[in-house]
């Protein structure tokens, strides 16, 4: 792949106020998910908005909001040079015939094949948002060490330009990539941001059961299989406690919870398995507690965020994003990563004292309220996008 720099743009370019941005991400449910609140930030700001991601229903969303969608075709288990070669340049192509101002890539892939894309389209401003480290950062066996630190060398070498902008949801994940507190051209912000006129908190089914509910994809690195394990523990242990799962497999991701596994934990007492929800909000008025077991990789999940907004106590882990987000004791307990005994031990004592569990949601929501609300990341994103209009 020719890695030769662009030329530098011409005194009439750099005259001209940026105003359009293009998203790179790689499917376009994930964006709708996720980000609608940076792209309704950028429209109002009077930018053009185009999303270049794997077209889907969920365009619509998107497109509702002024935006544009641009399909992007890819198979998200294709991997390898050919793969990023062939990627990288139908996404230059792509960034040619739009001409952003701004390129914004998501997640860690989009990182990657957007940031050589718009080296080869010769697009300075870049916004690098890091979402947590997924699979990579679940684990720390050798060969995920050196693949992170290829990572972190690549991002912060040839993918980086003198006008790129770091947007992370944790301190980790600065930390993995180098940027010391304070640096200028790193923003943290509350992860996706949430909307919390739409929960109910005052909506609070009486206890017992202990009603635990983990709103995630179906992953071994969500710790599911952990959760259901405490589920067991508890359980075993006298304690009235239920848990409920929402979510799918995902068979495009290795790490995906097999058939087989959720064959055999469709018989654990206590365990229901709903699926996949579009109705969030209404998985809260009938829980009483939020899970969110996961080994690692997380930026700070919109799970955490939302059960925090409907005022329910958080059950999480010790890792980069739950960690920073979920205060010990205060708004629910946080335990080491993979440790289904202490999980357990989690909501025995839960599930012992619930009015100690609704006191712990009223604080989690206080904490949404103080700056990881909708409102607030799309304060933060269009800040950023000015600033690195005026870079």
């Amino acid at each position: 792949m020719d890695m030769t720099p662009p030329p530098q743009p011409t005194p009439q370019n750099r005259a001209r106020t940026p105003r359009k941005l293009a998203f790179v991400a790689t499917e376009d449910w994930f964006f709708a998910s996720h980000f609608l609140p940076m792209a309704r930030a950028a429209v109002a700001d009077g930018f053009e908005v185009v999303v270049i991601a794997r077209r889907s229903a969920a365009a619509a969303a998107i497109e509702a909001l002024g935006a544009r969608v641009v399909d992007l075709p890819a198979e998200r288990r294709a991997v390898g040079p050919l793969a990023l070669g062939s990627a990288v340049r139908r996404l230059a192509a792509i960034l040619r015939a739009e001409q952003p101002d701004i390129v914004h890539c998501i997640a860690i892939k989009s990182i990657v094949t957007g940031g050589l894309a718009a080296r080869l389209a010769g697009i300075e401003r870049r916004i690098f948002a890091l979402t947590g480290l997924g699979f990579l950062g679940a684990a720390n066996d050798p060969a995920r060490r050196a693949a992170r630190g290829v990572l972190r060398r690549l991002v912060r070498g040839p993918l980086e330009s003198r006008a790129t902008r770091y947007l992370l949801e944790n301190p980790d994940d600065a930390a993995f990539l180098g940027l010391a507190a304070g640096d200028p051209r790193t923003v943290l912000v509350g992860g996706a941001g949430v909307d919390p006129a739409l929960f109910d908190p005052e909506a609070w089914l009486e206890a017992p059961p202990l009603r635990v509910a983990i709103v995630s994809r179906l992953l071994w690195t969500k710790g599911i299989d952990v959760a259901v394990e405490a589920l067991r523990i508890a359980r075993g242990r006298g304690a009235a406690v239920t848990l409920s799962l929402f979510g799918e497999a995902d068979p495009a991701n290795p790490k995906s919870v097999s058939a087989q596994a959720l064959a055999e934990w469709r018989e654990v007492e206590g365990l229901t398995i709903h699926g996949r929800t579009s109705d969030v909000p209404a998985v809260w008025r009938e829980h009483h507690v939020c899970c969110l077991p996961s080994r690692g990789g997380e930026g700070l999940p919109r799970s955490l965020l939302e059960g925090a907004a409907a005022g329910r106590a958080m059950l999480t882990t010790a890792v980069p994003g739950c960690g920073a987000f979920v205060r010990d004791g205060l708004d629910g307990f946080v335990v080491p990563p993979g440790d289904a005994q202490a999980l357990a031990e989690a909501m025995i004592r839960l599930a012992a004292d619930p009015a100690r569990a609704r006191a712990m949601g009223a604080s989690a929501r206080a904490r949404v309220l103080a700056g990881y609300t909708e409102a607030d990341v799309g304060r933060a994103y269009a800040a950023l996008l000015r600033d690195l209009a005026a870079a």
